[in-house]
């Protein structure tokens, strides 16, 4: 990792996410119930090999936000078997996302895009976050259901690892 990264995820305070994996920070969260109106996450995602954020999905619409860095390639399992690649970066014009909304009920995945040494992006959800809403991905079961994508999702899953996201985050 290089220096400035480095010094990036000191100054924003980014720790380990648990299950999902890769480095995050909530920075606002509407209010201290347990079910907020509101929250919002810093992410980073680095070139260590355990960097990803493992395949998940959210009872509520999630919007991904591109700061800065190398891109960042989003997957996308569709309800009914489909799948697609969003790569967020900041190369609109060359077909990037600075910003992508995934919609409740898609099991989403992202890791750096080839080449990738960081990228450091945001979340913002409404309803906000709480671990009642995240159900982690199964690698078996998700390759079952979209054996097409199977090589990304063996990429965006760990294997025999806890899929519940722990409360009070």
């Amino acid at each position: 990792m290089t220096p400035e990264a480095e010094a990036i995820i000191a100054a924003l305070g980014l720790t380990p996410l648990p299950v999902e994996g890769g480095l995050f920070r909530q920075t606002w969260r509407s209010d201290q119930s347990p079910t907020p109106a509101g929250t919002a996450t810093y992410g980073a995602l680095t070139a260590e090999p355990d960097s990803f954020s493992a395949l998940h999905r959210l009872s509520v619409d999630e919007v991904w936000h591109f700061y800065l860095g190398d891109p960042i390639d989003l997957l996308l399992l569709h309800p009914g078997g489909g799948h697609s690649t969003v790569r967020l970066g900041p190369d609109v014009l060359g077909g990037q996302h600075p910003q992508f909304v995934v919609p409740a009920g898609h099991w989403m995945g992202a890791a750096l895009a080839p080449g990738g040494s960081f990228a450091l992006f945001g979340n913002t959800m409404a309803p906000g976050f709480h671990s009642g809403l995240f159900e982690g991905g199964q690698r078996d079961a998700l390759i079952a259901g979209w054996p097409q994508a199977a090589d990304r999702i063996t990429a965006l899953t760990r294997p025999d690892a806890d899929t519940t996201m722990p409360p009070g985050l």
